[in-house]
């Protein structure tokens, strides 16, 4: 048995597809069980800075031009 398989069949396909996989990450991310890892990556961007000083906590001074 051969399907005449047109552009809109596949398109629509396609659509289903990418539907589905929208569902299904949705429900991923909003699922309660994941909070804490999600709390966990959200603090990773930060992960690389030092810890500031507390010693320290003045500002450098900073030289600025006297030129006009």
């Amino acid at each position: 048995m051969i399907f005449d398989m047109s552009s809109g069949m596949i398109r629509g396909l396609g659509t289903v597809v990418v539907f589905v996989a929208f569902v299904g990450l949705t429900l991923w991310v909003f699922n309660g069980k994941r909070s804490s890892e999600f709390a966990e990556a959200r603090l990773l961007p930060f992960a690389d800075e030092p810890q500031a000083d507390i010693a320290n906590t003045q500002e450098p001074a900073t030289t600025r031009s006297t030129r006009p």
